[in-house]
């Protein structure tokens, strides 16, 4: 007996942030599979999709977004649910890889609960993972499988690329570690010149920055400062005052994900820069009403991932093999 393989596309998306897997099925011309989930009385999550999805090849979207260890959970049921429904090949799409910052034990008799997050999907049944700026490259080799790690730099580059003037443009680093962002940044902006933060953080408190050091000159330039999550801002909006001070003629703020953990809208409003620009990993971003915020769709990088998946294209091309 022969029968001709055939391949079917099936997106499913959690309730942490339909909003986008919505927009990437109309990118790609498809709807999203019917779905039930709810909550039992003691909080327990029930998931059931509404149509077979016997022998497909599954996308399951969900941003873990707050409350991030639900829609975690959410995600991990519902590949359950697809592996045991005989889906042929679940891919996890998580535009916001949660827990990422947990990446290392920077102290003894920490966990390091980016690595557990990678081990719970596999063992829920993921064959692969698409995300987008992981907040450190190695967590792609936390996953026993394919990762691919989209760059959301393209599309807020080229937004800066046609709203700046290109010449006075200086690309600045929140930290030191991120020089190499910078650098990606700097090339596609036409070689613009490099600064960073020299910062000082505390171990025992997280999310606080105790001082900032400007390196690099940046004095009349508008400098741009770019970073891969803004959770409370106090350390962008701490950049931000200290290239002001040192004499910015302008900041531009530029992240990916808009975690905007409190009081980070108020740090934000109140900051010198002039605009911040953010993508719609996260729903924060589209429920928070501030003149100078920027949200810059993600959906076409996800759908073009997406599309190479399901036909076994290459990835790494959506990025001119740059990474």
């Amino acid at each position: 007996m022969k029968r001709a393989s055939e391949k079917n596309l099936l997106l499913f998306t959690g309730r942490g942030h339909p909003t986008l897997a919505q927009e990437v099925a109309q990118y790609l011309g498809t709807t999203i599979v019917p779905t039930s989930a709810y909550e039992f009385a003691n909080s327990e999550l029930y998931v059931r999709y509404e149509e077979s999805v016997r022998g497909c090849d599954a996308f399951v979207f969900q941003s873990h977004a707050a409350p991030i260890n639900d829609w975690i959970m959410e995600q991990l049921i519902m590949i359950d649910a697809l592996k045991r429904a005989s889906a042929k090949r679940i891919t996890a799409v998580m535009p916001y890889y949660g827990y990422s910052r947990q990446d290392k034990k920077h102290r003894g008799r920490e966990p390091i609960s980016a690595r557990l997050i990678a081990s719970m999907f596999k063992a829920a049944g993921a064959d692969r993972i698409i995300t987008v700026d992981l907040h450190a490259d190695q967590l792609q080799g936390f996953f026993d499988g394919p990762m691919d790690h989209l760059l959301a730099m393209p599309v807020l580059a080229d937004y800066v690329k046609d709203h700046y003037d290109s010449t006075a443009l200086t690309m600045v680093s929140p930290d030191a570690g991120r020089i190499k962002v910078a650098e990606r940044w700097a090339a596609r902006l036409g070689d613009a010149p490099l600064a960073f933060i020299h910062k000082t953080r505390r171990t025992d408190r997280p999310n606080e920055v105790v001082a900032n050091r400007v390196v690099g000159d940046v004095r009349d330039r508008v400098c741009v400062l770019t970073d891969d999550i803004i959770d409370t801002g106090g350390t962008i909006v701490k950049a931000a005052e200290a290239l002001a001070e040192d004499g910015a003629a302008a900041v531009v703020i530029a992240a990916t994900h808009a975690v905007l953990s409190d009081p980070a809208v108020d740090r934000l409003k109140n900051c010198p820069a002039t605009e911040v620009i953010v993508t719609n990993t996260l729903p924060s971003a589209l429920e928070i009403s501030m003149d100078k915020l920027t949200v810059l769709t993600i959906a076409p990088l996800l759908g073009e991932a997406v599309r190479a998946v399901f036909e076994d294209g290459s990835v790494t091309s959506l990025f001119d093999g740059s990474r």
